[in-house]
């Protein structure tokens, strides 16, 4: 008794399921949406999430210092002091000199 295909048949039907499956795998590896770009765009959500915390930690800093300039005078002298090289009225400023051969 013979099948209703013959070999020959049955070879190309198996070679155009194949290039059908093939074909419909396409855009799920390498299309618009596909897994490679889901990736890259993991990566780079991790990266931004990464840059978005040093940001926030930075920014907490940022606001806690002008709390502080805002608050009190304490602040504002020790920015002078350190940062314009300023000092109070009658106080006397002593500058100490390494010696090279030390």
């Amino acid at each position: 008794m013979e099948g209703i295909l013959g070999e020959a048949e049955v070879k190309v039907l198996t070679l155009i399921l194949v290039a059908l499956i093939v074909l419909l795998q396409y855009p799920l590896w390498l299309g618009k949406g596909s897994w490679l770009k889901v990736w890259e765009v993991d990566q780079q959500l991790a990266t931004q999430y990464e840059t978005n915390e040093k940001l926030k930690t930075r920014n907490s800093a940022l606001d806690a210092e002008v709390r502080d300039l805002k608050q009190g005078y304490d602040a504002v002298e020790e920015r002078a002091r350190n940062e314009l090289g300023m000092i109070k009225e009658g106080e006397i400023f002593f500058r100490t000199v390494n010696d090279k051969n030390d």
